[in-house]
């Protein structure tokens, strides 16, 4: 697997959460984040077993080349 990581989250007290990271074999991006474990928020997804969420911030919109505007390794 080629992960190009994209951006870290640039208010992450200790510098490494969340990550935005880009795999070049897939096409598809890989997310790091909070994981979710409150039962209430959890209760109104449909989640299959296989699957999990993450919390991620909006301000990391950023990294996105869809949003910034560039290609996926810039």
């Amino acid at each position: 697997m080629a992960l190009h990581r994209l951006g870290k989250d640039p208010e992450s007290p200790d510098g490494k959460s969340p990550t935005v990271y880009y795999d070049a074999q897939t096409d598809n991006y890989v997310l790091q984040g909070w994981k979710i474990v409150d039962r209430e928020r959890l209760d109104q997804m449909d989640i299959p077993a296989h699957e999990t969420v993450i919390e991620f911030p909006r301000r990391m919109m950023q990294f996105f080349p869809e949003v910034s505007g560039g290609g996926p390794d810039a």
